[in-house]
């Protein structure tokens, strides 16, 4: 089921995208929209692991740097029957983990040093398993796809507003409406940050499932879960990212209140509580 509500959600932003193209400007827009979308696509496809890596100052660390954590990826790797990714080791005390690359085979999973530190090997091979199902999954390639659409919408939104700015917008009898352009401008960008946290926290429930399953015990990502919250809590992530927040295992983003509603994550109570669910049911 979270497959599938994924591939509609994607649907439901793509033809987002093309009716802000058409609204904003007839068919003349929803070409443009598309082009936007395809080459906004291709260069985060084959360009986004290495911007974010650098990003978050991460580096690539050999197994005889850290032969411990290599040990962990390649036992969970043999047990997912997946290629080999790269290791990298981020440089910042908050406890945190992500994946990225455009597909397995040239896949990274990244760690800071936080996250080293106070989960023990049960958990830390936990958070390993979890990013390596959303490796498995082809996660970042999804996430990746309605990230650019997302932001493919909210241009093409303030395209628009500037050209009423200087000159305003002449209906050119192709289907363009002023109504529904304005209505475009302010309802679409809202819609596509909601469709796009939406698919996140639904990747996010399949990961940890599927986690579970490489790791061989839920209960060892659920209890690191609750280590990662609080940690983020106490020394929270100072150069994180809003456009990235999606790639971590937990959101270094803080805050509270109407934040929760627009989080790329769902609540760690629940995703614990259905990983002790899983370990109920054995």
């Amino acid at each position: 089921m979270n497959t599938v509500k994924t591939v509609g959600l994607m649907v439901f932003m793509t033809l987002l995208l093309l009716l802000v193209g058409q609204a904003l400007g007839g068919r003349s827009g929803m070409v443009l929209a598309f082009v936007i979308a395809v080459a906004l696509n291709f260069g985060s496809y084959w360009f986004s692991d290495k911007i974010v890596l650098k990003m978050y100052r991460a580096k690539p660390v050999s197994e005889a740097e850290a032969p411990d954590l290599y040990s962990m990826v390649r036992i969970l790797v043999q047990k997912a029957g997946m290629p080999m990714p790269k290791v990298y080791i981020i440089p910042e005390e908050t406890p945190n983990a992500f994946a990225t690359g455009r597909n397995p085979e040239h896949a990274v999973v990244a760690v800071t040093r936080g996250i080293m530190r106070i989960l023990d090997r049960e958990e830390l091979s936990g958070v390993i398993a979890h990013e390596l199902a959303h490796i498995k999954h082809r996660d970042m390639l999804t996430g990746t796809i309605v990230a650019t659409i997302a932001g493919a919408i909210s241009m093409l939104a303030q395209m628009a507003q500037w050209a009423m700015i200087f000159g305003g917008r002449r209906d050119d009898n192709e289907g363009g409406s002023p109504i529904a352009a304005i209505v475009m401008m302010i309802v679409a960008p809202i819609a596509a940050m909601i469709v796009q946290m939406a698919i996140s926290r639904t990747r996010e429930y399949e990961a940890d499932k599927g986690g579970a399953a490489i790791a061989g015990n839920p209960s060892g990502l659920a209890n690191a879960l609750l280590k990662l919250e609080k940690g983020a809590q106490v020394i929270p992530m100072e150069d994180a990212k809003p456009a990235t927040a999606h790639m971590f295992i937990v959101n270094p983003l803080t805050g509270g209140g109407l934040m929760n509603l627009f989080s790329t994550h769902p609540p760690i109570a629940e995703r614990v509580r259905r990983l002790n669910e899983m370990t109920r049911r054995g």
